[in-house]
């Protein structure tokens, strides 16, 4: 399996999480066999419960598997996920991918609005995955003195985790949205406007969460598969630290490098040998390198908004759905790579020189002239629902093949670009070895290796671009390098122009939905919209 069976236990009391207006709601029922908010931690066993519920957000959209009880109502349930939200947001509105269905062309072309169904849903997804959080923290602390000190330090180890996963939410948020909402465990359930918080005060909080919760974290590789440990805690500080200078206007790159380090040093984790094996269907095999995945079981978690997605997404033409990606005939027929990502980044795109290259060019062509037709544009073959031994996924619908959140190369490249920016701490000639680590396992060899006068910003965020792409970076990356908006980095189809055009520097943050600025009046719109 690839989940741990205790982590598939998907808890059906979180609908009553979300009872704000209910002034009763810790009354408990007359009734003992029913479970309410205020008996559910009478058992021991429902922290752990809990607990795969907050990991399951990442990926799943409601109660009932694939389709049934949403958490957040969308014509596609699949639409509500975690992982496809934070995709959509991250990769179509970049280099990386257009896609042919028409309902991400606003992200594509720089021109979405506060009403913008993808905009809304990542915002609804990101504060119902916090309140979550809120819960479990809020309960486990309240109840922590009814605990046998064993279980205490289990349970301690579980709000550790609860508080990390609500810091990396709340680190999407003000990536994407900037000034935002803030609530926590201290706001108890109720009627009352969740005050606004700036984006430069939010990066202290992540900052200082990510920090406190450290000595109650696993040791790093020790947890369970697909729990955080202090390594994804170190990893996503530097994460934090590389982008600090867009999040509060000043660097941070000496505390990036500390971190990475932290990591680094650890000795528990190393570069899988095989690039493209990292992306099939048992790479839970390979967390020497993937430092915190979100998972997939065909069986266990199945849902259209996890890898399901990228990987069916990505198939059709004349692609063999069944034997080269492991799933159903036919494919979604959705994402393509742009063209001019694959032609800047990789001068042989067969992947035969670098084996990252991982495209299908059969009866595509290379350039498109019709953002519609999904034959137009290579197709994207990294993620895959077939095993490293070639052996096709348990269902052709559902796959197994689990997300890589934090990886090890994140860190390997977050240390090389702060170390090329002046990062206090940093080694050159240790950034040049481990950026050519990255490269001998891409090339199989040497010869793409590079020279210590090449490695600059330039180079750097084409390599993040070769290394990471469609693991949800893109986006970010190209903000902090000032490409994203503006006419200094052009791509197919940005700004809806086919050579692509310049854009207004406040895509750069997505608006506040329009939804949620009429019900809370803290908040303040973006500006620009």
């Amino acid at each position: 399996m690839k989940l741990n069976q205790s982590l598939i236990i998907i808890i059906g009391f979180t609908g009553l999480l979300f009872s704000s207006c209910m002034k009763d709601l810790d009354v408990k029922p007359k009734d003992s066999t029913i479970i309410s908010s205020a008996t559910v931690f009478d058992d021991p066993a429902s922290y752990k419960q809990f607990l795969a519920k907050l990991y399951a957000t990442l990926s799943l959209t409601g109660q009932r598997g694939e389709a049934g009880l949403p958490e957040i109502q969308a014509n596609d349930e699949g639409t509500t996920s975690f992982l496809r939200e934070f995709w959509t947001n991250q990769e179509s509105s970049t280099d990386e991918n257009l896609n042919a269905w028409g309902d991400q062309t606003e992200h594509h072309s720089h021109s979405w609005s506060d009403q913008n169904p993808y905009v809304k849903l990542m915002y609804q997804r990101l504060y119902i995955n916090i309140s979550y959080c809120n819960e479990l923290i809020r309960s486990a602390n309240e109840n922590m003195s009814k605990l046998d000190p064993a279980m205490q330090t289990e349970v301690t180890r579980y709000v550790a985790e609860a508080r990390f996963l609500r810091a990396f939410f709340y680190q999407c948020a003000m990536d994407l949205y900037g000034n935002v909402p803030f609530v926590t465990e201290t706001d108890r359930p109720g009627a009352f406007l969740p005050k606004r918080i700036v984006r430069a005060e939010l990066f202290k909080y992540v900052e200082n969460e990510l920090k406190e919760i450290l000595p109650a974290l696993a040791d790093p590789g020790m947890n369970e598969y697909a729990r955080v440990d202090r390594a994804a805690a170190w990893a996503l500080l530097s994460r934090l630290y590389l982008n600090a200078q867009v999040y509060t206007g000043t660097q941070r790159n000496a505390e990036c490098i500390i971190y990475a380090n932290e990591v680094i040093n650890s000795g528990k984790f190393k570069l899988h040998s095989s690039y493209p094996q990292l992306f099939l269907s048992d790479n839970e095999k390979y967390r020497q390198e993937i430092i915190l995945p979100i998972a997939s079981d065909a069986n266990n978690s199945r849902g259209y908004g996890d890898v399901t997605f990228l990987i069916h997404a990505a198939v059709g033409g004349s692609e063999d759905a069944t034997n080269g990606f492991g799933i159903a005939s036919g494919g979604w027929a959705g994402n393509r790579i742009v063209p001019s990502f694959v032609n800047t980044k990789f001068a042989d795109p067969s992947g035969a020189t670098d084996h990252r290259a991982l495209f299908y060019s059969n009866n595509q062509t290379l350039t498109i002239t019709h953002t519609n037709v999904f034959t137009e544009g290579y197709l994207c073959a990294k993620f895959k629902n077939i095993s490293s031994t070639g052996a096709l996924g348990r269902n052709a619908t559902f796959v197994d093949t689990d997300f890589p959140l934090i990886r090890l190369a994140e860190v390997y490249l977050n240390y090389a670009e702060a170390t090329v920016r002046g990062g206090a701490g940093g080694d050159a000639a240790k950034a040049l070895s481990l950026v050519n680590e990255l490269r001998t396992r891409a090339y199989g060899n040497t010869s793409g290796n590079i020279n210590g006068g090449q490695l600059n910003l330039n180079f750097l965020i084409d390599e993040r671009g070769r290394e990471l792409y469609w693991e949800g970076h893109r986006r970010t990356d190209l903000i902090r390098f000032g490409m994203f908006t503006g006419g200094t980095y052009l791509w197919d189809w940005k700004g809806n122009v086919m050579n692509g055009k310049a854009t207004d520097a406040h895509y750069n943050l997505y608006p506040i939905p329009a939804s949620d600025l009429l019900l809370n009046t803290n908040l303040i719109q973006n500006p620009g919209y």
